[in-house]
């Protein structure tokens, strides 16, 4: 009897756990993604307790846009960290503030997630996955591409030997620009600044080539990295690139990633080329592929991902609380993430100089 009634007792706090929401904080307001937090309003799976943030301003409008009670803010990281025993915390200033809020966080054993891309520099990028794995403590990088089915269904496709060995891959993203899209004052501040950004669109929209290549070829590195940038609308970018286009070369294998701030339209697909066919993820949602010579190219529409990969706070949460185990070679995950940022200066280094960076 006393058995039955342990084991019941167990499976009560285990289910009382497992639908207990996940205690969030927030570490910044300036990033244009921040209100995804504050939309969310029919998922219970995550508690806001706590918003750092030392722009009064910011703060005052996000107060009253979203009528949030002022008890939820701090100025100083580390006090709120320690008043409100977050279960995770999710980055939403400068991308060169990532290894500052990782730092505060991973050895009190809070969990973090990052907006892309995990750093601004190869460094900062390692010593985060050192403080990580030393802490044992997650860190995460959200990328939007992360959440479309297409790219899902490219690796699957690959992985099943339906498109044979990669040899051409081509991955476009970026938009207008951030002024011609409109993004807020606090935003532009930080995607124009070379330190907080690391740089313009090769880091805004170069990170995702980056980051869908290095998964897709199963964490390995490229053998060279090449890149040209180019400021096409210098009066609106003074300080950093505005074009960039990256060359990953591996040993039988070309991937060309084309990161702007000058398309007509927004975008974000990617063009996956190999020995036995070809597959194209026009949007989140969209397909076409070919995978016979005699057949023609077929159109498809699949579904969106599954519950949670819908919303990065209820990936978050899943990982945190033990619903969700991802693989290591994940796009959220840090070894793919820490290789992306090494591509990334990289190709930085190379526009520089204006000569191929070998990874070797």
């Amino acid at each position: 009897m006393k058995y039955v009634l342990a084991t019941v007792l167990s499976l009560l706090l285990m289910t009382s756990n497992a639908q207990s929401p996940l205690r969030l904080a927030i570490a910044g307001l300036s990033h244009g993604h921040v209100g995804w937090v504050f939309n969310r309003p029919d998922k219970k799976d995550v508690e806001l307790v706590g918003i750092y943030e030392t722009d009064q301003a910011l703060v005052d409008r996000f107060v009253n846009r979203y009528k949030l009670d002022r008890k939820l803010f701090f100025t100083d990281l580390g006090q709120m960290l320690d008043q409100t025993k977050p279960d995770a915390v999710s980055a939403f200033g400068a991308i060169s503030d990532h290894i500052t809020i990782v730092r505060a966080c991973a050895p009190r054993k809070i969990h973090v997630m990052v907006e892309k891309p995990l750093a601004t520099t190869f460094a900062d990028a390692k010593e985060i996955q050192q403080l990580a794995l030393k802490n044992n403590s997650k860190v995460l990088t959200n990328f939007e591409t992360s959440w479309y089915a297409s790219n899902q269904y490219i690796h699957e496709l690959y992985q099943a030997g339906k498109l044979g060995e990669i040899k051409k891959v081509m991955i476009n993203d970026g938009h207008e620009g951030p002024k011609e899209i409109g993004v807020s004052k606090e935003f532009f501040a930080i995607l124009t600044d070379p330190a907080k950004n690391g740089a313009g669109a090769l880091v805004d929209f170069g990170c995702y080539g980056a980051n869908l290549m290095t998964w897709l070829m199963n964490g390995q590195k490229p053998l060279t990295v090449t890149a040209v940038t180019h400021q096409n609308k210098p009066d609106i970018y003074p300080r950093v690139d505005d074009e960039a286009t990256i060359v990953l070369q591996y040993p039988s294998a070309q991937c060309i990633i084309q990161g702007s701030w000058n398309w007509t339209f927004a975008r974000k697909d990617m063009e996956v080329y190999g020995t036995k066919g070809y597959a194209v993820a026009v949007d989140a949602t969209t397909i076409r592929e070919r995978l016979q010579a005699k057949e023609p190219e077929e159109r498809k529409k699949i579904a969106p991902r599954p519950a949670p990969f819908t919303d990065p706070f209820s990936v978050l949460a899943d990982v945190v609380q033990g619903r969700l185990k991802l693989e290591p070679n994940d796009l959220y995950e840090l070894p793919v993430n820490v290789t992306a940022v090494e591509i990334l200066e990289a190709a930085k280094q190379s526009a520089k100089s204006g000569k191929t960076v070998s990874l070797k």
